[in-house]
């Protein structure tokens, strides 16, 4: 893409999601996204209720009487955004493709986060790690993220979601909230990975999809490619007995990735390129309330 094209889209891009997130989620992404945990942050005398597990015995034994820690909220997190690159989301019967939506929505949670004073990072993988963004703020950094969003070129079109929450939790050590956002089309398992990244950090799963993965027209004879393997072959979505299995196929499939999530104690929402992304992300934040 040349740089005149790339910088008119990073602007459009900017626009629109900034937009979003200072008018429509401000709210509702600080009160969904709290913070890793509290710090100390003065002691007082003992009251009456307070928990006598916050007792600060060492200032109760200097002042013969009974001191309590008190903890504040720590606000500032640090977001990751865990982005499939893979050949998949190159897909899109609507009015945009898989990639086209995904972009808008980490755009939005990138905007979400620096207005609410946090770091944000980005890992784009695809079945091996293509690219890692450290997290820092500012919108400078923001600008850099989408232009990667927009223009980034995987070196393979396929996906492993394992290899990508594996890195995750080895390079970031500090805990955080993580969105990973995928069609979810990994043949393999990823449960053990997802389990063990969630307990140390928070994992939100945000999945793009197509309505024509879902269920086959009836058009007649087509020729399909699996984007990730490259392979080829003719269909015919004039048989009815085809367009069940292609559809039971589909309803399998997501039932499978929801009992993944409920095992790993996941947030999700699943969005598909049709829809109002919008109004999906504000029900995902007040599911989290």
């Amino acid at each position: 893409m040349e740089t005149s094209e790339l910088l008119k889209k990073v602007r459009q891009i900017e626009i629109k999601t900034r937009g979003l997130s200072r008018n429509i989620f401000a709210g509702e992404y600080h009160t969904a996204f709290k913070g890793r945990g509290m710090t100390f942050s003065e002691v007082r005398e003992y009251q009456y209720g307070d928990d006598v597990r916050s007792i600060d015995w060492n200032v109760t034994a200097r002042f013969n009487k009974p001191f309590i820690k008190v903890f504040e909220e720590e606000r500032e997190l640090t977001v990751i955004l865990l982005i499939d690159v893979s050949g998949s989301l190159d897909f899109g019967t609507g009015v945009s493709l898989k990639r086209n939506i995904m972009t808008e929505i980490a755009a939005t949670l990138a905007f979400s986060a620096i207005q609410n004073n946090d770091k944000i990072g980005v890992i784009f993988f695809s079945d091996k790690i293509e690219k890692f963004i450290p997290p820092q703020k500012g919108r400078k950094h923001i600008l850099y993220i989408i232009r990667e969003l927009i223009d980034f070129k995987p070196t393979s079109n396929k996906t492993d979601i394992s290899k990508a929450l594996s890195y995750f939790t080895n390079v970031i050590k500090k805990r955080s909230t993580a969105f990973l956002i995928s069609d979810f089309m990994d043949q393999n398992s990823f449960n053990d990975a997802l389990t063990i990244a969630n307990k140390k950090h928070d994992i939100v799963a945000v999945q793009i999809y197509d309505k024509r993965e879902t269920e086959l027209p009836a058009v007649g004879l087509i020729k399909v490619k699996d984007a990730e393997t490259d392979e080829r072959i003719w269909i015919n979505t004039n048989d009815n007995r085809l367009r069940k299995i292609y559809s039971d196929m589909w309803t399998e499939k997501q039932l499978l990735l929801q009992q993944t999530f409920q095992k790993s104690k996941i947030d999700n929402v699943s969005i598909d390129t049709d829809e109002d992304y919008v109004k999906a992300l504000i029900r995902l934040f007040k599911l989290r309330n």
